[in-house]
């Protein structure tokens, strides 16, 4: 077989894996397959995911279900005012053995794992959340000036309530950019809210069973960087990013009276890499204009910020990335 044959059987062969993965997850997590996709997404892309929805709609289930099915090492962390530094990534201690001697051992915090779930987020003080700043970019921490090495895959999905503003310290842009996607979890719709009610309101609820390894999800992390991005797709993907940026020539009338700041190159790579790993799960072999379309709103709308007219006008962010995006890609079909 040739590489490109060798090529496209690895991705027909990771697709189906995939869609028993979501078969599984579905099992505890039933319904909103958007969710499911957006963090199967922010892992197969090697990111990190940020959950925004009301308590009580399962993002704390789905954590946990994907750390079952995707073989993966997971800790949680119940973010507070309180919380220090130290509670998150560890802390050195002095020991002292049988002999009288003395000497420092270092004992792993939580973010010692492969899959934290860091659950309200916002509720930590500045100083807490910039302790994830390094370990999310970087993979490592350094505690009493040495590095150390974290979980491989090591991802971070952080939930956020977006109503209660009391007692919360907003995520300042540098770590909202950290995050590959912004996951938005609604209501369920009646139909799905009786399903669940009739599958864990029982004596005994279906169990999720693992589908990935560590291994299998970096092998998976690295066949989606082989996948080929045609020409077109790339180019829409620079369009819809630098329309984005109101001091850029090609923004629109609109985008310049309503955006303060736009999304920079990490949101580019961001959505090169979400397209195909959107590929990937619906088994296609390469992503489309139309992914990059569904895309925007989860990699675009956590990078960017209404100015304050905007705002008073009481304009939708979501809207904007929604309506550029589909006006943009009007515009390429029609050239």
């Amino acid at each position: 077989m040739s590489e490109a044959e060798d090529l496209v059987a690895e991705i027909e062969a990771l697709g189906e894996k995939l869609a028993q993965a979501k078969s599984s997850i579905t099992k505890r997590f039933i319904g909103q397959e958007r969710v499911v996709e957006l963090t199967l997404t922010a892992l197969l892309c090697g990111g990190h995911g940020l959950l925004i929805g009301l308590p009580g709609l399962g993002k704390t289930r789905l954590v946990e279900t994907l750390s079952t099915v995707m073989g993966l090492h997971g800790n949680r962390v119940q973010f507070t005012p309180d919380l220090m530094p130290a509670d998150i990534l560890g802390s050195e201690v002095l020991d002292t053995a049988s002999d009288g001697s003395r000497a420092f051992r270092f004992i792993e915090g939580p973010i010692f794992c492969q899959l934290l779930m860091a659950d309200e987020i916002n509720r930590a003080s500045p100083r807490t959340q910039s302790a994830l700043l390094q370990a999310m970019q970087e993979k490592t921490v350094t505690v009493a000036g040495e590095n150390r090495t974290l979980g491989t895959p090591f991802h971070v999905l952080a939930t956020q309530n977006p109503i209660e503003q009391e007692g919360t310290y907003p995520l300042p842009e540098a770590q909202l950019d950290r995050f590959l996607v912004q996951i938005d979890v609604a209501y369920p719709d009646r139909d799905t809210e009786r399903d669940i009610l009739l599958a864990t309101t029982g004596e005994v609820e279906e169990a999720s069973t693992e589908v990935f390894s560590a291994a299998d999800l970096l092998a998976a992390q690295k066949l989606l960087r082989r996948m080929p991005v045609g020409e077109s797709v790339v180019e829409m993907i620079l369009d819809l990013v630098r329309a984005f940026r109101p001091e850029e020539d090609s923004a629109s009338q609109q985008v310049r009276e309503t955006v303060a700041w736009g999304p920079g190159p990490r949101a580019a790579q961001a959505l090169m890499l979400t397209v195909r790993a959107k590929a990937l799960l619906e088994g296609r072999l390469a992503p489309s204009a139309e992914d990059v379309i569904d895309m925007a709103r989860p990699v675009l709308s956590h990078r960017m910020a209404l100015n304050f007219a905007a705002r008073a006008r009481g304009d939708s962010l979501t809207d904007l990335i929604e309506s550029t995006a589909v006006t943009l890609s009007g515009t390429k079909a029609a050239a």
